[in-house]
């Protein structure tokens, strides 16, 4: 296993790398790759690679340094926090105030894991996302795919050739042996958060050894996991994070054997010694220039879709799935440009069977939202809310930092769950306002503070209908309000 060091001093190359298995001399790594070469080899790396390393820093923030605010605990292990996201969380962009979390990372290399969950109301919707280390949703265990019955789910990896034994209600198959759950349960109110919490005991995760009274096979050995550093997944340093995950995924997924002889070039990937400083001056800026013309790309994609309400459903979902939607929905060849743009977007959407998010950057007249000059108002005329066979929710986010804003209700939603609580018109429509100052106090239930300056807003529904998923359902546009 390669050892990886990243220096936190601000130098254009300030990452290095050594390895126990390989001499770090610098003549070791293969330089020559011409500028024109480096930045090409980077932007395509960027794009494929984007969702991958900021995959690890969740990675880094839950599991591996211990002292993050964000930790919650070792691989394997369940998490869960009977609580609502508050601007205080930062760790996740366009994060949920719907459902409580429960966030693990799971390790799958000496052996499968057991996920045991108990039954569940009918009317509650909860659900266990499962996503490997490309940010594939490869599966979901919850109401809306299994059902609510209690249940035990195999989780195993790619190298596991074993047979689904007695007691377990289904083999669930990862390509990646590391994986991560983001496990929702629906919350109904302040008042259900004991509720919620029992829930989340009954969660359990064990060993298939120990589910089946069995010795436990020798661990796996500890990798090498390289310091996250804020900022450098924005310049030509992402290449050390997405070159140890690269370790992790051992080989290639299909159509990606080109980029990694590329990338291997550059001293990236298995088996290789990658260093900045080995490099020459003007290739780790061409590095860094494919770099930034990559981002560009990823924010200019998610600009060229913003009208889009049913964006998200194509953005996120199996690798079969995305290969599908990027062939048939933007006439792509592979689906790296999709999985980027749902991670800067919204890291970790669900897939669109189980929830689509039509967001709100732009006001009807196609302006971009801005609460410092402007308040707003969607309206749902009586019989068009949102078809669900869940619920739906509509949350407000800060336009600069993607987070929940300080408010003076600790408001940052709006949702089907309140609907005695809202104020109808007279003819049955529903109008939400939307505005850094409240829209006085007979109106103030349908009210969703926003910041004081650029926002934007995600709908979430959950379990979307028919109507939804085809476009035959559309969310009302955000008007300037009069």
């Amino acid at each position: 296993m390669k050892h990886h060091i990243i220096s936190t001093l601000v130098l254009p190359a300030a990452l290095v790398l050594s390895s126990c298995e390989k001499s770090a001399d610098p003549a070791a790594v293969q330089s020559d790759v011409t500028p024109e070469e480096a930045q090409s080899i980077a932007k395509e790396a960027y794009i494929y690679g984007f969702p991958m390393v900021m995959h690890y820093k969740t990675m880094w923030n839950y599991v591996v340094d211990k002292d993050n605010p964000e930790y919650k605990g070792p691989f394997n292990e369940v998490s869960c926090e009977a609580r609502l996201f508050t601007p205080e969380d930062k760790a996740v962009v366009t994060p949920n105030a719907d459902t409580p979390y429960c966030m693990f990372w799971m390790d799958l290399r000496a052996e499968p894991l057991v996920l045991s969950v108990p039954k569940m109301e009918a009317e509650r919707y909860y659900s266990f996302q499962l996503i490997d280390l490309y940010t594939h949703n490869f599966a979901y265990v919850g109401n809306l795919t299994t059902g609510n019955e209690a249940g035990h789910y195999l989780l195993a990896g790619p190298g596991w050739d074993g047979e689904k034994p007695e007691g377990i209600t289904d083999l669930i198959r990862s390509e990646t042996d590391v994986i991560f759950n983001v496990t929702r349960t629906q919350l109904f109110g302040p008042d259900d958060l004991e509720k919620v919490q029992s829930i989340q005991d009954q969660y359990k995760l064990e060993p298939l050894s120990a589910f089946l009274g069995e010795d436990a096979p020798a661990p796996s050995a500890t990798p090498d996991y390289p310091e996250w550093v804020e900022g450098s997944q924005f310049d030509e340093r992402f290449l050390l994070y997405l070159d140890f995950i690269m370790d992790l995924l051992e080989k290639p997924g299909p159509g990606e054997e080109a980029l990694w002889q590329d990338l291997a070039r550059l001293g990236v990937g298995p088996g290789k010694t990658f260093r900045l400083d080995a490099l020459p001056d003007d290739t780790v800026q061409a590095l860094n220039s494919g770099v930034k013309e990559a981002f560009a790309e990823i924010e200019a994609f998610i600009a060229g879709n913003a009208s889009d309400p049913l964006a998200s459903g194509k953005w996120f979902g199996t690798r079969k799935f995305l290969n599908e939607s990027a062939k048939e929905n933007y006439g792509l060849d592979r689906p790296d440009m999709l999985r980027s743009a749902g991670a800067h977007a919204g890291l970790y959407g669900n897939s669109a069977k189980e929830a689509i998010y039509p967001t709100y950057f732009t006001d009807a007249d196609g302006a971009p939202l801005d609460a410092s000059k402007h308040s707003y108002t969607l309206t749902f005329p009586k019989g068009t809310l949102p078809p669900v066979k869940a619920f739906w929710s509509l949350t407000m986010y800060d336009g600069k930092t993607q987070l929940f804003i300080e408010n003076p209700l600790e408001r940052y939603l709006l949702s089907s769950v309140m609907m005695d609580q809202f104020k109808l018109e007279e003819d049955g429509s529903l109008v939400l306002h939307i505005g850094k100052d409240s829209p006085g106090e007979a109106l103030e239930s349908n009210w969703l503070p926003a910041p004081d300056g650029p926002l934007y807003m995600t709908m979430r529904l959950y379990g979307p209908e028919k109507e939804a998923l085809e476009g035959r359902w559309s969310p009302p546009k955000a008007r300037k309000a009069e």
